[in-house]
């Protein structure tokens, strides 16, 4: 690092967890940013600011005036511009040596395939059950870390699928991709726009922990929070044996 890096993150190096080590395998990380909306936001600026190294940021959506209520990265002139850029161009206005890719594309398979491999950490912030089943997916076949949130009214929800451990479930051993769930946006059912400040930071935290090598993550706990009375619900996940996604895909268990 350089004189003005090291004052730039020094209150990350004070912290002992971190220091010089981690906050320099932060630098040379890279994260995948999967939607650059509620959640994405929030979680493109703190990786931009904490210092990762490269950012890759997909969304082929553009920036509309009802996302302002609580898309932080983006702003009135932005209108019509596609998220991803805007979430960069906010990026570098903070933090201009992050290198920030971004990708104006749906993330679908074929893609996440290629962009996943390329990843140390990936964040799903879309809106989905079809794109977030599609990045569990490629997080399985390549061995990344997922960190996924959801936020919808006031109800929001993170969790961490790491199948490097091979305990941990995956998001499929939760939700199982041939079950049916009901899909709701928050262009139909609305959204408190502190609530993905709150999960996207969160997924953020999570994010660099694993990229700095700090503390535990939350694989195997998916927590859950209702904003309506700020009480916090944690349930323990446990990996699926016949999971169709994981199980085919595991590391075999060392020998006791």
């Amino acid at each position: 690092m350089n004189d003005d890096q090291l004052l730039r993150y020094s209150r990350h190096i004070l912290l002992d967890e971190i220091g010089v080590e981690g906050q320099q395998r932060l630098l040379q990380s890279h994260a995948l940013v999967i939607g650059a909306g509620g959640l994405g936001s929030p979680v493109a600026l703190y990786l931009g600011t904490a210092g990762v190294g490269r950012i890759t940021l997909v969304d082929h959506d553009t920036v509309d005036l009802t996302n302002l209520q609580r898309q932080i990265a983006h702003n009135l002139a932005r209108v019509g511009r596609p998220k991803a850029e805007s979430a960069r161009d906010s990026i570098a206005a903070i933090n201009p040596d992050v290198q920030v890719d971004a990708i104006i594309h749906r993330a679908d398979a074929a893609w996440l395939d290629q962009a996943v491999a390329a990843a140390d950490v990936v964040l799903d912030c879309s809106d989905n059950f079809a794109t977030r089943h599609a990045v569990n997916a490629a997080c399985v076949a390549h061995a990344k870390p997922l960190v996924s949130g959801a936020a919808i009214g006031f109800d929001g929800q993170i969790s961490v699928y790491d199948t490097r451990n091979p305990q941990a479930p995956c998001y499929a051993c939760l939700f199982p991709p041939e079950s049916t769930f009901e899909e709701v946006r928050c262009a139909t059912m609305g959204v408190f726009a502190p609530l993905v400040g709150i999960i996207g930071t969160l997924q953020a935290a999570e994010a660099l922990k694993l990229l700095a090598g700090v503390g535990e993550s939350l694989a195997g706990r998916l927590q859950m929070l209702d904003a309506r009375t700020m009480e916090w619900t944690e349930i323990r996940m446990a990996r699926q044996a016949h999971c169709p996604v994981c199980a085919g895909r595991r590391a075999p268990a060392a020998a006791a």
